[in-house]
């Protein structure tokens, strides 16, 4: 434990700078840019006041402060720390070595009732100098800062001239401890022990250890990101998996030169041990800030909407959600097969916009249970964020207390349920002004296609998603192009707003087999009259000059 007092007074700078930033617009999960950017002069400081200007209660409020530890996350939170002491923050909570995944930061938010966390994150993107960084606001639920904050951000920043900062200190973040900025306090954290109690009290850790003990075999990838201390302390010290079960298990400042994205193009060498090989029983892998998650079993790879749809029919299982659940929800994109599940569990199921947000509201009236994305993306009530170890250890207690391989609980599913094959193609780095003219093109191609043929169906509907929050009334347009089809299966196109260097657009596509159907086949020649049909329809070969999609999952 330590402690010091750096300054009772501390000298107050008011930095000015010219001209304003006019490009820190957040996305759906903060304001990304490569690490370049952020080291210009000021762009940091820019985001950070316009968060601080805005943010409700920052004036003696508790804000949590931590990140991926990625490359430049020690010294943006040097920078933040002295700009919140300027700011007349109360408390700022941040963790050991400032090393904190984001549902861990939701958690924390949550249990010591913060006006809300900055994470430093670009979340599945790359790292280090050449790669990307990211800043993200929570709101005091938790979750994602809403729209309208954040469009409030981004209209700050573009007047800013100056900002506020103290002088330079930097606090050392190697034990837990308390420190003091004139009457700011820096309350530094252990940041694993708080996540792992509170995976105690949703899971059975007994039941769960004594099924992975025996000859069920697991492997979990790091990808070298946030979630490695996290699932060493849960996965090897706690419920006693072999030593090594956590590869690539140090959060590195570029990810040892790993793409932190878990799924089958990035986590390759995970993917090959349970598709490919015999040893393992059981993988997963998280992303950077440990909200996303995939799952393997051996020689089976679940699909992020088959993977919500098999958590819900099967909440009975862990202890939390013993008593069922009050609703579920999905993004738009994601595949329909947890509304099958809700309807057969007479639960309401919520289509919502991209977007964790989104999910908050609904979270915050007792309306849901449980939510998810197809973007490797699932959470429940616990926290307001995805997320990726809580989705992992949802997974074993579900497999310990039906005593099943994955792919028999895949199986079973499909044999009651039946199957959505489901796919999504990114093309990324398309530049944007190509990304934009094939999307608007498409776009103004829709209203004709109604009750036309299309990959051997017929069109009953399309649209651009809009979507009306059942809590508040607020109105969320232009989410998403949908090609609806007679048969359930469908099309839906969209630009990412991950990315940072040009346009990534995303098809997914979806086609649903009844259970009497033939339920073991290859996604990928399912879905090809539909994957040829879209390409035909929106030119995507021919405007991007790509013959194959980036990633497939």
């Amino acid at each position: 434990m330590s402690s010091s007092v750096f300054a009772s007074t501390p000298y107050l700078n008011e930095v000015r700078f010219s001209p304003p930033f006019t490009d820190q617009k957040p996305g759906t999960s903060g304001l990304r840019k490569s690490s370049r950017q952020f080291e210009q002069p000021h762009y940091l400081e820019s985001f950070i006041e316009a968060i601080l200007r805005t943010l409700p209660g920052v004036k003696g409020g508790i804000v949590v402060l931590g990140g991926d530890g990625r490359y430049g996350n020690r010294r943006a939170i040097d920078v933040i720390l002295r700009m919140a002491a300027a700011h007349g923050v109360r408390k700022v909570i941040t963790t050991v070595d400032g090393i904190l995944s984001t549902p861990a930061a939701s958690h924390i938010v949550r249990q010591h009732k913060a006006i809300g966390a900055i994470i430093l994150s670009a979340s599945h993107n790359s790292g280090g100098p050449e790669g990307d960084f990211g800043v993200k606001v929570n709101a005091a639920n938790g979750g994602p800062a809403p729209e309208s904050l954040t469009n409030a951000i981004y209209s700050c920043t573009k007047g800013l001239e100056e900002y506020l900062i103290v002088e330079n200190f930097s606090v050392p973040l190697d034990l837990p401890g308390q420190h003091k900025v004139g009457e700011m306090i820096i309350e530094i954290v252990d940041g694993l022990e708080d996540y792992v109690d509170l995976m105690q009290k949703i899971f059975d850790f007994d039941r769960i250890s004594s099924y992975i003990s025996s000859d069920f075999r697991i492997a979990f990838d790091a990808l070298n990101a946030v979630t490695g201390p996290y699932a060493r302390r849960i996965l090897e010290d706690i419920l006693g998996a072999p030593k090594g079960t956590v590869r690539n298990g140090i959060p590195l400042e570029d990810f040892g030169g790993c793409h932190p994205d878990p799924n089958l193009t990035y986590a390759k060498d995970l993917a090959d041990l349970l598709l490919n090989g015999h040893d393992y029983s059981f993988g997963a892998a998280c992303d950077g800030d440990g909200d996303r998650n995939m799952v393997l079993g051996r020689g089976c790879f679940v699909n992020p909407s088959d993977s919500l749809a098999v958590l819900a029919a099967n909440a009975t299982c862990v202890p939390a959600y013993r008593d069922g659940l009050a609703g579920v929800a999905r993004s738009m994109p994601t595949s329909s097969a947890v509304d099958v599940v809700a309807k057969d569990l007479d639960v309401a199921v919520f289509e919502t916009p991209t977007g964790w947000k989104f999910f908050g509201n609904l979270l915050d009236a007792g309306q849901i249970t449980l939510c998810g994305e197809e973007s490797f993306g699932t959470g429940s009530c616990h926290v307001r964020e995805k997320d990726g170890l809580w989705a992992v250890l949802f997974w074993l207690q579900i497999l310990a207390e039906k005593k099943s391989s994955v792919a028999n609980l895949m199986a079973e599913h499909w044999s009651r349920y039946g199957r959505h094959y489901y796919s999504r193609h990114d093309y990324e780095s398309v530049s944007s002004d190509i990304a934009h003219n094939l999307y608007s093109g498409l776009e103004s191609r829709l209203p004709s296609l109604v009750g036309r043929s299309f990959a051997g169906r017929s069109v009953i509907l399309t649209d651009d998603f809009s979507y009306t929050d059942q809590v508040d009334g607020s109105v969320t347009s232009n989410q998403g192009l949908r090609i609806l089809l007679d048969d359930q299966s469908r099309v839906v196109l969209r630009l990412s707003g991950t990315g940072t260097k040009g346009a990534t657009l995303r098809v997914y596509l979806e086609s649903y087999v009844p259970s009497s159907g033939q339920l073991f086949q290859d996604p990928q020649e399912v879905l090809k009259p539909l994957i040829s049909s879209i390409d035909s329809l929106a030119e995507i070969t021919h405007r991007t000059g790509m013959s194959s999609p980036s990633v497939i999952t």
